[in-house]
């Protein structure tokens, strides 16, 4: 297979909609939309606002959106917004990166290995055991105090009294 030039999109180019390239993408204007490219080089003025995915990407600047890529560089001046599947990774110091990242041996398998996160937190939350209680409602702590008899309802000991509904509970008394 012959060797091809990358395609390179300068820091003047504005594209909204996905690029695909199976070869070298250098990136180093706007792009709005999803990114795929078999190597991805964005610059440090280059932002990408959609999914990255790509054999391997190195990233100097902007992207908003998920990574998935089997080798992932972010440089000192990256800075990431979402998160990142990889297989292998590597951070300078410096680097900006607010997301989850996962380690996957074959990241760029399917669309769904993006969404796995999302599925087994949806899959184990947890279910409502009868109607009276909300589901998202933690159990109520028991109190010892109040098996023994007393009226105070502390759970740590304090003897003021519990507030009762329609009162402020942060007011002094």
């Amino acid at each position: 297979m012959k060797a091809q030039a990358p395609s390179i999109l300068s820091s003047d180019l504005v594209i909204t909609g996905s690029i695909s390239s199976e070869g070298e993408v250098q990136l180093d204007g706007e792009v709005r939309g999803d990114v795929r490219a078999g190597t991805l080089t964005i610059g440090e003025e280059a932002s990408v606002h959609g999914e990255v995915v790509a054999d391997s990407v190195i990233v100097r600047g902007r992207i908003e959106g998920s990574i998935r890529a089997r080798q992932v560089q972010l440089a000192s001046t990256a800075r990431i917004d979402g998160d990142i599947v990889h297989a292998t990774l590597a951070i300078e110091s410096g680097a900006y990166f607010d997301g989850h990242c996962r380690r996957d041996s074959d990241p760029l398998s399917d669309k769904s290995s993006s969404s796995k996160p999302a599925q087994p937190s949806a899959q184990s939350a947890p279910k409502p055991q009868d109607s009276s209680t909300p589901p998202s409602a933690p159990p109520a702590p028991k109190s010892t105090s109040a098996a023994s008899g007393s009226s105070s309802g502390s759970v740590f000991g304090d003897s003021k009294p519990k507030a009762g509904a329609g009162s402020d509970p942060f007011k002094a008394s």
